[in-house]
């Protein structure tokens, strides 16, 4: 029998907490004391992306945690979740920048990016795994 569960969200904790305090210091800082060069702009997407996946991952955890599936969300996939979550904010800024983002594009890019996870989800799902 699988006793494998999900690890509870005070596990990710520490983590979010640095890779958002990084990434929305960052972005304080970056906002106030750059100019928008090449330089700063490619830092103002990382920043971005960690920001957004810090304040995800607790979230996800969460989610995971609360509705169980099988098999059991391990640390790896809820940090995947929460990465997608900050390359999807990250894509969205960037779209932004360039004037070409619409409701539509962002849709469907979230639509594309939940069909790749679920994807993964149903990959490691059939995986034989004798006991």
């Amino acid at each position: 029998m699988n006793t494998t569960q999900t690890p509870p969200v005070k596990t990710f904790l520490p983590t979010a907490i640095i890779l958002a305090a990084l990434g929305y210091g960052g972005l304080i800082i970056l906002l106030f004391l750059s100019v928008p060069t090449v330089g700063p702009r490619w830092l103002f997407f990382f920043l971005v992306f960690m920001a957004l996946t810090g304040t995800a991952l607790p979230f996800t955890a969460f989610l995971n945690h609360r509705f169980t599936s099988t098999p059991p969300a391990t640390s790896t996939v809820i940090l995947r979740q929460a990465i997608l979550v900050g390359i999807y904010g990250a894509t969205l800024a960037w779209l932004q920048i360039g004037r070409v983002l619409s409701g539509a594009l962002a849709v469907l890019l979230l639509i594309g990016l939940g069909l790749m996870e679920f994807l993964l989800r149903m990959r490691e799902r059939s995986q034989w795994k004798p006991q």
